[in-house]
């Protein structure tokens, strides 16, 4: 039976109608708890405090990227100022060593920072997983009171059943009772008619007269106690549970408007509470998602890092290859001068020999002469492409051969490359000499 149908519905024939007092549907307002606005507090502190943390990363990250474009520059200028001189290539390695610790410590900071991150999102999770524990016990106690409401309906519904058939059952008694009033009230008027109209004689040895209307009255008299005893007794009852269902109606009535009350103020709790874990989804979401592109930031910086440390190793190996050519150029072009400093101290030492020689000598006996494929080391030992210069003053030749020279000048300083050969008057053998 609906509710409707009991309280609002038109009476039927013989029911009451019953009307509700309107002050039961009003919304009960319960006791809140006062823990509620401290865990919001609470709440809103850690949600700033992620947010902090988030930011002081994000600021981190961007202080990298500035890092990274001065190196960037500094590499510029050290390219720049790479063929200046090998004092300032020896100087690179510990700038490289530096700038390498130091993205290490950076590395290891960010690394740090994302355990940091991960601790707070897990804690946010719990708070997540505490939110919705809470909202499953808020919805359990919903269920049961909805449940409780339930039961207290059918039982005011039985209630009202049960005075309804009571107070049917009262309206039969009454009725009954009429009747059998009426019913006694026509037989006594019978009998008492039957009685005026017929005569009897009784003759008694006493003489005594029976008094039927005192009879009849004292009859008349038991039976109206009697319905006066049975109509107090019929009243009597009927009104006490009358009272005991009122009772318990306002009880019922009572409870009824708790309940309603209590479910009115967990629904609207029901409805903050998802609204605050819709709130606390979408934050989590957020940050979940600027934690995510914070590390793609931060992945992205540290391999364009690390690549940027590989092309600097690179170079750096490159400048120290480049670096020991060019000192082994140098030593070999040292070597050289040093040849070419011996050759000309010899040349000007045989050409200051040559030339007192020469001035007590005849110059017409004088020969210079140039063969092209002549020997290299003597006068006809070996053959070589290379041409040889001579002159031939008086009894003595001298020569030497320019490509010999040059070639062991470009060998090392072992030879000087210069070959002299002279003849004396005395002897017919010739002498060479190497310098």
């Amino acid at each position: 039976m609906s509710s409707g149908a009991n309280f609002g519905g038109a009476p039927s024939a013989g029911i009451t109608q019953v009307v509700v007092n309107p002050e039961v549907l009003k919304p009960y307002i319960s006791d809140w708890d006062p823990n509620v606005p401290e865990q919001k507090k609470n709440e809103r502190e850690q949600i700033k405090t992620l947010n902090n943390k988030f930011a002081s990363f994000i600021d981190k990250v961007r202080f990298l990227e500035q890092q990274n474009k001065v190196l960037e520059t500094k590499w510029s200028l050290l390219q720049q100022q790479g063929g200046k001189g090998g004092s300032s290539k020896n100087n690179i390695e510990p700038l490289f060593e530096s700038y390498i610790s130091n993205l290490r410590r950076q590395l290891e900071a960010l690394s740090n920072d994302k355990g940091r991150l991960d601790g707070d999102l897990k804690n946010t999770k719990d708070l997540v997983e505490d939110f919705k524990k809470k909202y499953e016990d808020e919805i359990n106690r919903r269920t049961g009171a909805e449940n409780d409401f339930v039961v207290l309906k059918k039982d005011v519904d039985a209630a009202y059943m049960n005075k309804v058939e009571l107070e049917a059952k009262v309206e039969a008694l009454t009725d009954e009772i009429n009747f059998l009033r009426a019913l006694y009230e026509m037989e006594l008027s019978e009998v008492q008619g039957s009685v005026q109209d017929t005569s009897v004689i009784v003759s008694m040895d006493n003489n005594r007269s029976l008094d039927l209307n005192s009879l009849i009255t004292d009859v008349r008299a038991q039976y109206e106690a009697i319905a006066l005893k049975s109509k107090a007794e019929a009243e009597e009852v009927y009104s006490n549970k009358y009272k005991e269902l009122e009772s318990k109606a306002g009880e019922h009535g009572n409870v009824l408007k708790n309940t309603k009350g209590e479910i009115s103020e967990l629904n609207r709790a029901i409805q903050r509470l998802r609204a605050e874990i819709e709130n606390v989804k979408k934050q989590c979401a957020s940050l979940q998602a600027s934690i995510d592109e914070a590390e793609h930031r931060g992945e992205s910086a540290l391999q364009d890092a690390r690549a940027k440390l590989a092309d600097l190793e690179a170079a750096f190996q490159k400048a120290k290859h480049d670096l020991a050519l060019q000192l082994r150029d140098y030593q070999e072009l040292m070597n050289v001068k040093l040849a070419l400093d011996i050759e000309i101290a010899t040349y000007r030492t045989l050409l200051e020999g040559e030339e007192s020689r020469m001035d007590g000598r005849d110059l017409n006996n004088c020969k210079i002469s140039f063969v092209s494929g002549g020997s290299g080391g003597g006068a006809s030992s070996g053959k070589s492409s290379g041409t040889s210069y001579g002159f031939d003053a008086g009894n003595e030749e001298i020569g030497f051969s320019l490509d010999q020279a040059l070639n062991s000048a470009f060998r090392g300083p072992k030879s000087s490359g210069v070959a002299i050969i002279s003849r004396t008057s005395s002897s017919s053998s010739k002498q060479s000499h190497a310098y």
